[in-house]
């Protein structure tokens, strides 16, 4: 591998961890719903970064593949938490 994309991944990675380490900050301590939606939104985004880095660090498919689904289930999760905030309820009657 080499040397700067060895370095780079690595620099991501700990970029990743510190903003996955502030987002769960907001998310045990945000005032109001929203900001704990948002901060879960961005925990599975930087999640979902990070495994991607790992997956060129590594060279390995695996990685983009959990990755993927990551993205997919996050945003079928924040769309149903969004949905729930506006009208109290996922799946209407």
């Amino acid at each position: 591998m080499h040397p700067l994309i060895y370095w780079s991944s690595i620099f991501a990675l700990s970029c990743f961890v510190i903003g996955l380490v502030l987002s769960s900050y907001r998310l045990a301590t945000g005032p109001t719903a929203a900001d704990r939606v948002l901060a879960l939104d961005t925990m599975y985004s930087m999640g979902l970064l990070a495994l991607l880095a790992l997956g060129i660090r590594f060279d390995s498919r695996l990685y983009f593949d959990m990755a993927l689904l990551i993205g997919l289930f996050g945003f079928v999760g924040s769309a149903a938490m969004a949905k729930f905030l506006l009208r109290g309820e996922v799946i209407e009657p």
